[in-house]
């Protein structure tokens, strides 16, 4: 599986150069920034020393959107209390979720927010799993360039992953599930139902390809019954 870095407006060329030389050192290299030029400052490829290939390679967009564009699967981070998110993963658990969408999703993002402020509500939104470094103590957060690290290093296992043997499926038939429950929600009334969608979203993540596979029959069934 192929693994992007997304780095949302990063403020600090230093910390962008430390997160190319975390993924260089972990066997990545393709990194995506978002609405910021502070990889073209100087600071950044001297702390990125030895990755200036990560550096060269850089693909900028305008939105968050635009850039998980070609990626059918987005993890988030965040460093707000996973009590309040039933979809949420620390960086270890993300590793046999990612080994199985490995079989039949050819790529992933992990995505990185503001060194201030995170991610928005509506980022968010976008990403299929959040995750976070559990910490201990009052500290809010890791430094961007040491986030970006705890993760490469954890997820570097799934570079040398290979599946025994790689389903033939639609590698966007999990954002075309979500898209299919958010339109089922409206034809039965019950979108307005936020605790049911939010449910729903949060849970599809999770999914396996198999009962991702099932969902689809099954919702395939109700809308041709709601046709008659």
């Amino acid at each position: 599986m192929q693994l992007a870095v997304v780095l949302v407006s990063p403020a600090r060329a230093e910390n962008v150069g430390a997160a190319a030389r975390a993924m260089k050192t972990m066997g990545f290299s393709d990194l995506r920034i978002v609405d910021s030029d502070a990889h073209l400052q100087e600071g950044a490829r001297r702390v990125a020393h030895g990755s200036g290939d990560i550096l060269d390679n850089i693909k900028t967009y305008t939105t968050l959107a635009e850039a998980l564009a070609d990626i059918p699967f987005t993890i988030a981070t965040t460093a707000r209390s996973r009590a309040k998110f039933h979809y949420y993963a620390t960086p270890a658990e993300l590793v046999p979720l990612l080994q199985e969408k490995s079989a039949w999703l050819s790529s992933a993002a992990l995505v990185f927010g503001r060194e201030d402020s995170g991610l928005t509500n509506e980022e968010l939104a976008l990403a299929d799993i959040l995750t976070g470094v559990p910490m201990v103590g009052d500290y809010p957060s890791l430094n961007l360039g040491q986030a970006v690290m705890v993760f490469c290093y954890q997820l570097a296992s799934l570079m040398q992953h290979t599946p025994k043997e790689a389903a033939t499926v639609d590698g966007n038939q999990l954002q075309a599930l979500r898209l299919r429950t958010r339109g089922l929600l409206e034809k039965l009334g019950v979108a307005d139902d936020i605790k049911m969608a939010d449910w729903l979203d949060q849970r599809l993540g999770l999914l396996e390809q198999r009962d991702t596979a099932m969902l689809h029959r099954l919702l395939h069934d109700i809308e041709k019954k709601l046709a008659e």
